[in-house]
């Protein structure tokens, strides 16, 4: 009995160690758009996703109200346009804080401020401006007696690495060194705050499909990367491109600033130059990183230190200029739905996988076994509750008439869905509605294409729902 009392408590201390080595999940909450949901009711959609920590591009009163009390770590942002008057003077950042910072802090849990976003890549050019606006931030900070708890840093794209292969010969461009690097990694390092890095293995992909494998950028079984310098073995991309930024600090004497990951994702639609931009591809790479952060260690050549991610992003956001995939990086349609379904958080893990399930929008859930087994349809719109688990493909309500309609048109014409049953005098007419046809039309597509991923979305005007759709006395097929 006491040798069993010994093995489980060491089974139980190494589980314990595990946890404590595991990272964080937060996500971007980006608003790039026009059709997301009130700030209330985004709070309580993280809330269901069991997220702790967001990450906003600005200081927007209604979101950070919305976030007060709500347990959410907060990290703010002072845009670029600001960063030559907060660099010029800190009269500007101390009148910043006090509208930006103290006006919420402490029931808005503010945990950091990014100062400028990617200013290397800035068209603007405001390189110059970012260091003496972080100092000024940070010395406004101490002013008000909050820089113990809230930091300071700036994210910095991965493009500001001149070499990033082997992930040991990881190095900054030499134009950056001394003007801002340097001086940003000191400023960092004496207020105890981290190096923010966005991080995007879809890119290296894309643009070197011929030498990265997609199970390499993916977090899936691959045979991995040796380093030929130190004899490192990386089994994702996403690693080999963190152990560059930190061999770069190192080279300027500076790895023992931390790190945290601000952005990274992958899209689940692109255009045709993007390769890999799927639905499934998104699902997988966000749904193993999610495993991999709270389930293991640190990188190959950090292992120790934890990863601190935030998925970019919360939503797909419609007027994100730029190819297709920037406006597809959601895990949630403006509807609130999933774009497809993984699981956030350490408990959800330990109750089932999270590989990257086929993309599975859900509006309602799926009914228990304790659930009544003959509930009461419901009339006019909506679902109905069915006994064997399958999908159908129902229009997004919220899409708006034009998408709508012109969806339904492509279903019916080109796209070869069976609209017969909609015509005029058919068993489908009634409701004569456009919700009602388009969710027939849509599922009729969909069906036809063996209910196959990316088949159900039109654009954003539909989505994937796991019960069924009920439209007066109007049955939607499950095959053809």
């Amino acid at each position: 009995m006491a040798a069993f009392t010994t093995l489980t408590s060491f089974f139980l201390l190494l589980s314990l160690l595990s946890i404590a080595n595991s990272g964080s999940i937060g996500i971007n909450y980006g608003r790039i758009a026009n059709n997301l949901p009130t700030p209330e009711e985004v709070v309580q959609l993280l809330k269901s996703q069991g997220i702790n920590r967001v990450k906003l591009y600005d200081t927007d009163s209604a979101v950070l109200t919305a976030l007060s009390g709500s347990n959410i770590s907060v990290t703010v942002a002072l845009p670029n346009e600001q960063l030559s008057d907060a660099a010029s003077k800190q009269s500007f950042t101390d009148s910043w804080v006090q509208s930006n910072i103290l006006r919420y802090y402490p029931k808005t849990n503010i945990e950091s401020i990014a100062v400028g976003n990617e200013v290397f890549v800035d068209p603007k050019n405001t390189t110059k401006f970012l260091v003496p606006a972080m100092k000024n931030v940070y010395a406004s900070l101490v002013k008000y007696g909050v820089a113990s708890s809230i930091k300071v840093s700036s994210p910095v794209a991965l493009s500001a690495l001149q070499n990033s292969y082997p992930s040991s010969a990881g190095s900054f461009k030499t134009d950056l060194i001394e003007p801002v690097i340097k001086p940003m990694l000191s400023f960092l390092k004496q207020s105890g705050s981290f190096l923010a890095v966005n991080i995007y293995p879809f890119f290296a992909y894309v643009a070197n499909t011929d030498t990265i494998s997609l199970d390499y950028a993916l977090f899936r079984d691959n045979k991995g990367v040796t380093d030929p310098n130190n004899g490192l073995v990386y089994k994702s991309l996403f690693e080999a491109q963190i152990d560059a930024v930190y061999a770069a600090m190192k080279a300027l004497n500076f790895d023992d600033v931390k790190m945290e990951i601000t952005e990274t994702g992958w899209p689940s639609k692109g255009d045709e130059k993007e390769t890999g931009a799927s639905a499934d591809n998104a699902a997988a790479y966000n749904g193993n990183l999610v495993k991999r952060v709270l389930t293991g260690s640190g990188t190959p050549l950090k292992p120790d230190e934890p990863l601190n991610v935030y998925l970019f992003a919360l939503f797909n956001e419609n007027q994100k200029p730029g190819p297709v995939s920037e406006r597809n990086y959601g895990l949630f349609y403006p509807s609130k739905e999933k774009v497809y379904d993984i699981t956030l958080t350490q408990e959800g893990l330990e109750a089932g996988p999270n590989n990257g399930s086929k993309s599975q929008v859900v509006k309602t859930p799926v009914p228990s076994p304790s659930s009544s087994p003959t509930p009461a349809p419901v009339v006019g719109g909506g679902v109905e509750e069915s006994k064997v688990v399958n999908t159908w493909c129902v229009a997004n309500e919220k899409a708006g008439a034009e998408q709508l309609q012109a969806a339904l048109d492509y279903a019916c014409g080109e796209g070869g869905a069976d609209c017969r049953p909609i015509q005029p005098g058919s068993t489908c007419h009634n409701p004569d509605t456009l919700e009602a046809h388009a969710s027939y039309a849509f599922n009729s597509y969909y069906q036809k294409k063996a209910r196959g991923t990316g088949t159900c979305d039109f654009k954003g005007a539909a989505y994937v729902v796991t019960q069924h759709p009920k439209y007066g006395s109007c049955k939607f097929p499950t095959g053809y």
